[in-house]
């Protein structure tokens, strides 16, 4: 047993060192779908190498792999019932990654958390997101529920900002400011170019919505929203376009007699706005 033991665990060791060169060597220099394809045949022959290689380990002590039929089949039946979810993953793994419906690289958004494929091992998914957090997401999650793949077809990204303005503004000064406005970041696509569309008639003023499309969500939209509005901010004051603040209106109920002077101070504030 001892024997047995001690020449499985070198087996085991020789078959993993083998199998990290080998995947090291496949990963090298890989992008993309190429790359998920190579992470799936280096999966594929680690659990091949690590599988023979302890078949080999027990025939070379004597042991009669007839008798592990018996074994074999209380294994699958605990694989049934006690590991299904555990198999299930790996499975799920294998499939993933032949399947290349998610990718390394990809931008995915999985159980309410968004981010980019950074790694697909046979258990689980990891999923790192724009802030620096990553997810362990287990690969049966995302075969069994809805998962969101924001660069399958397409890596490009759309996003927006909002801006509000005075209703006496120019509408066709405002557009061409916000258009131009942007195109002040690199990041920002000019095929297809911004847009530019007056969304509402909101309740200080009139909003407009900027839409650009990115070709890199991986490097994040903070910053980027950040330069865009910083560009329109600029626009907007060097034409002195009014950027109203908002307007509320307070009613006041009072009980009981209120004096002339009084009811005339707070007729003169409120019509100040002071009130």
């Amino acid at each position: 047993m001892i024997e047995g033991a001690l020449t499985a665990a070198a087996v085991l060791l020789i078959a993993l060192w083998i199998s990290a060169a080998i995947e090291s060597r496949l990963l090298r220099s890989a992008t993309g779908a190429e790359l998920s394809l190579r992470k799936a045949v280096s999966n594929a022959v680690r659990a091949l190498l690590i599988f023979v290689g302890l078949i080999m380990a027990l025939s070379a002590v004597g042991i009669d792999l007839t008798a592990l039929s018996v074994l074999g089949g209380a294994v699958g039946v605990g694989i049934g019932f006690g590991l299904q979810k555990l198999a299930s993953n790996y499975v799920s793994g294998f499939v993933i990654l032949a399947e290349r419906s998610m990718r390394i690289g990809d931008n995915v958004r999985v159980d309410n958390f968004e981010g980019r494929i950074t790694d697909i091992n046979a258990r689980y998914t990891v999923v790192r997101s724009s802030t620096g957090r990553e997810s362990i997401v287990p690969n049966e999650m995302l075969i069994i529920q809805r998962v969101e793949n924001l660069s399958l077809a397409d890596p490009r990204v759309w996003l927006s900002t909002v801006v509000s303005v005075g209703y006496e503004s120019d509408v066709d000064l405002v557009i061409r400011l916000l258009g131009e406005a942007a195109l002040a970041s690199s990041r920002v696509l000019r095929d297809p170019a911004p847009s530019v569309a007056l969304s509402a008639f909101g309740a200080d003023g009139l909003e407009f919505t900027v839409g650009f499309w990115i070709a890199d969500p991986e490097n994040g939209s903070l910053g980027l929203r950040s330069e865009i509005n910083r560009a329109i901010l600029s626009a907007l004051r060097t034409h002195k376009i009014d950027i109203p603040y908002p307007q509320r209106v307070m009613h006041v109920q009072v009980e009981g007699p209120f004096p002339a002077a009084m009811q005339g101070a707070a007729v003169g504030r409120a019509a100040s706005g002071t009130e």
